[in-house]
């Protein structure tokens, strides 16, 4: 499906949801249980491009652009950033579920979107069927784990979080080239983009609320996130949890990863993939097998054909 395709399949609206609207794409079957695909930073939902279309007939299949994101609203930081905290960004998925009559949730985040459906699990337990998170470990355990491969590898998460207005102003100057610089350094030597998707990436990013919002993204993460992570560290997700990650990328190099989530969540499996950090463009159809199978082990089937029906 070309990237044209992929927006006429899946028509974006922007839709009231609590305290801020979202712009959100939406496609597949609609019922009571929601496929809800997280995109990362600095991105928008359409960097599902390639995988939504196979997946939609799992069921409804929700894409927003994340609080802060894409053509979706940003709201003022607040006192410490709490407006774009994960527990926030949390809440604008249980809101939109409950609008849509989502008894049950499917989360698949990748980046910035896995740290959302990680709080989420967390969160709201009982709304969530299976969770699978792509290229990263958790917040808390790198904040605790720093060093100078992962200060020198995750440059931006202390770059971001500068206050005053630094890396707005820094990365304003020329948006365009530091997203494009981001997606050539984090992916993998044969990765390949979408022109049309990255055009969306670039002209959503370029708008100065975007950069902030962002920027106070990371500062939540850096803050009031991991207090939250703290307090809930004897927590861990109850659901199954699908863990995918690139082969190219620092995660690979850095963390034994099953391992590590080994002691958050009670029932994990996952593996490496090939290419680097940005899974769900550069690696689609390898990532689509091994959640079309975890979907099929948790009885997460695929809706049947209609009935074939001879012409007279």
């Amino acid at each position: 499906m070309s990237f044209r395709s992929f927006q006429t399949a899946f028509p974006e609206r922007r839709i009231p949801v609590g305290d801020v609207i979202l712009s959100v794409r939406r496609g597949g079957t609609p019922g009571t249980t929601g496929i809800y695909l997280l995109h990362g930073y600095p991105q928008t939902g359409a960097m599902w491009h390639r995988m939504a279309p196979a997946l939609q007939e799992y069921g409804d299949i929700v894409i927003p652009d994340l609080r802060g994101y894409g053509r979706s609203e940003k709201p003022p930081p607040g006192d410490r950033c709490m407006a774009y905290s994960k527990r926030e960004m949390a809440k604008d998925l249980i809101r939109f579920a409950d609008a849509l009559g989502h008894e049950n949730i499917i989360l698949v985040g990748h980046d910035r979107g896995a740290r959302v459906a990680h709080r989420l699990m967390l969160d709201h337990p009982e709304r969530v069927l299976a969770g699978c998170v792509m290229d990263i470990v958790p917040t808390l355990h790198m904040f605790d784990h720093t060093d100078q491969a992962f200060a020198s590898g995750y440059y931006h998460w202390f770059f971001l979080i500068q206050p005053d207005g630094l890396p707005e102003r820094m990365i304003g100057a020329d948006p365009e080239y530091f997203l494009r610089e981001k997606l050539r350094r984090w992916s993998g030597t044969s990765a390949c983009f979408d022109e049309q998707a990255v055009q969306e990436y670039v002209s959503a990013f370029s708008d100065p609320s975007c950069i902030a919002a962002t920027c106070d993204e990371y500062r939540a993460g850096a803050g009031i996130d991991l207090e939250h992570d703290r307090e809930s560290r004897a927590s861990r997700i109850k659901c199954p949890l699908l863990v995918l990650w690139g082969k190219e990328g620092f995660v690979e190099r850095t963390y034994t990863v099953l391992e590590v989530w080994g002691g958050y969540a009670t029932n994990v499996t996952g593996a490496p993939v090939n290419g680097g950090h940005f899974v769900p463009e550069e690696t689609p159809q390898e990532a689509l097998s091994y959640l079309q199978k975890f979907f099929e082990d948790q009885g997460i089937i695929r809706n049947p054909p209609p009935p074939f029906h001879p012409s007279l």
